[in-house]
């Protein structure tokens, strides 16, 4: 099975409809520790990309291209934090398939690894300082060792959204260490981190429709 340009496009217009339909829980866990703002603010990025690839010729369109315009659109959408990490998760996911007409599961794990990365560079955040992280990075892991164990993408997806799940529910019992967030300190206990959960309907949605 490969993945073409039409996928990645059908995946995100997936993780739109996704996020919007979770955005009200999203600036609820946000009204705790932040802004309650981050559901909006997702829903404004991910509504921007479905916007911008509608108009792709999608026939003539290589993956890298198609994540380069995600990473734009995303960021002019949305300015705050989760913007810029965001438009660096797909720009690094760009650049691993650079070249590539159609993508293998090794590309597609490749994507998601690229992206973790690009999201923990950014935000120069560790695992346990309660952020997306703490979601993205498991999951990526996960879905390399399913990947490496032999799994199909289907099911590496499926082990990357289950660790993912895990991070954010793991985030309720830290303290926050970036973010508007850090300044409750322990108040931040209890909590899960909203970029946290958003990060498990954003993979969940990919594993529904690329897997």
């Amino acid at each position: 099975m490969t993945i073409d340009a039409a996928d990645l496009k059908r995946m995100f217009d997936a993780i739109a409809v996704a996020i919007e339909a979770d955005k009200d829980r999203l600036c609820q866990l946000d009204g705790v520790i932040g802004d309650a703002d981050h559901g909006i603010a997702m829903a404004l990025g991910f509504g921007a990309v479905r916007d911008a690839l509608a108009s792709l010729d999608l026939a003539t369109t290589e993956p890298t291209t198609l994540l380069n315009m995600a990473a734009k659109s995303f960021l002019n959408a949305v300015g705050a934090s989760s913007g810029p990490l965001y438009a660096t998760a797909f720009m690094r996911g760009a650049a691993a398939v650079k070249g590539k007409a159609t993508l293998a599961a090794g590309d597609v794990i490749a994507i998601v690894q690229a992206m973790a990365q690009g999201i923990k560079d950014r935000g120069k955040a560790e695992i346990g300082e309660k952020t997306m992280i703490d979601a993205w990075l498991p999951a990526a892991e996960a879905a390399a060792a399913a990947n490496l164990a032999g799994k199909n993408l289907a099911q590496s997806l499926e082990a990357a959204l289950a660790a993912a799940e895990r991070g954010a529910e793991a985030t309720k019992d830290m303290i926050a260490a970036k973010g508007r967030s850090s300044r409750l300190g322990e108040r931040s206990l209890g909590h899960m981190d909203p970029g946290a959960a958003s990060a498990v309907t954003v993979i969940g949605a990919m594993t529904v429709s690329l897997g």
